[in-house]
């Protein structure tokens, strides 16, 4: 009897943006995997939450589609599915807590690249800076806790290690479409082992077939 097969669809703009650590996963997952771009608006009303991305898991044994929405929760579905994360739920915790920083980061920055107000623009960029201050002390403090080998965790790639990575190709490249000046704000916090860790993360045997849509991230931090 043969086994089931399972192949997914990614359903996201046509760019980087919350779509990417679930890109890199499937890509380091070694699985068959598809990106869908739906026409926007107007597939809005057919989307879980009317959002995306979205992720649609596929079987041969004729199973009904698993669909689920929403960045962070497909990410550590896929995590957990295929390794990236552990099974004990502490060490897990440990990962996902420096996602979910990564998470109230990115809100601020969209929460400025929204804002009207020339004042409260400020004040936002201020609030973002400062978060990101922390999440770069804090991912730092792993990585020279973990050797400072360019892994937040253990030996291998990890959950923490890819979130990082899609964090850092959006805000250095991507965001620069809201302020052309990010990457000179950014680059000098940048500490020498998250430089690092973004060589390793982009050089991983698992991730060698994945090509950003943004281009390579190791030629931005090196400039």
């Amino acid at each position: 009897m043969l086994s089931s097969k399972v192949v997914y669809i990614l359903r996201y703009f046509d760019s980087t943006g919350l779509a990417e650590s679930s890109r890199i996963l499937l890509t380091a997952a070694g699985v068959e995997w598809t990106e869908e771009h739906p026409e926007w608006p107007q597939e809005k009303p057919n989307q879980p939450h009317g959002r995306m991305p979205v992720l649609i898991e596929k079987t041969t044994d004729d199973s009904p589609d698993f669909v689920i929405c929403e960045s962070s929760n497909i990410e550590r579905y896929l995590a957990r599915t295929y390794g990236f994360l552990p099974v004990d739920f502490k060490q897990a915790a440990l990962q996902e807590q420096v996602r979910d920083l990564i998470s109230d980061v990115n809100g601020l920055f969209t929460s400025y690249v929204y804002c009207q107000n020339a004042n409260d623009r400020a004040m936002l960029f201020a609030k973002f800076e400062s978060l990101l201050d922390t999440l770069i002390e804090t991912q730092t403090t792993l990585l020279k806790d973990n050797g400072s080998t360019g892994r937040m965790f253990g030996n291998s790639l990890s959950y923490a290690d890819i979130v990082a990575y899609g964090f850092y190709i959006n805000i250095l490249i991507n965001a620069a479409q809201f302020k052309p000046d990010i990457a000179n704000l950014i680059k000098p916090k940048l500490t020498p082992e998250l430089v690092k860790l973004i060589s390793t993360v982009e050089f991983d045997p698992l991730i060698e077939k994945h090509k950003s849509k943004d281009g390579s991230l190791v030629a931005v931090v090196s400039v």
